[in-house]
């Protein structure tokens, strides 16, 4: 009995005779486990960064964004050397960036605005 339940918790065959499992049927569940975790945790994070970090190298000057702490403004400006970005959020005021603080870009719908109904 004591072997039978230090079989099951240890995965180990019972010590009782019998042939030996395969070695590869042992491994079965640990490659299951690893594949499960790349296709469901390791390669969506990889897609989610390369899509990130194709949007901080499309950024050009003028576009609007929305930084990691809720700032709209405009990029007025890119330095590539330091990674950062000048954005204005008013008239008279410009504030620098580093360009991973960036979170998105604005969406600009094209076309003609509807007038609103009176």
């Amino acid at each position: 009995m004591y072997d039978t339940i230090l079989a099951l918790m240890l995965f180990a065959p019972p010590t009782t005779g019998g042939p030996a499992p395969n070695p590869f049927v042992q491994l079965v569940p640990l490659v299951l486990i690893f594949v499960v975790f790349y296709f469901f945790m390791i390669r969506p994070q990889q897609k989610k960064q390369k899509e990130r970090e194709k949007l901080l190298d499309d950024i050009k000057r003028g576009d609007k964004i929305v930084t990691i702490g809720g700032i709209h403004g405009t990029v007025a400006g890119i330095d590539t050397e330091k990674k950062t970005v000048l954005v204005q959020v008013a008239d008279n005021l410009k504030i620098k960036f580093e360009r991973s603080a960036i979170a998105n870009t604005e969406k600009q719908e094209t076309g003609d605005k509807l007038a609103p109904k009176e």
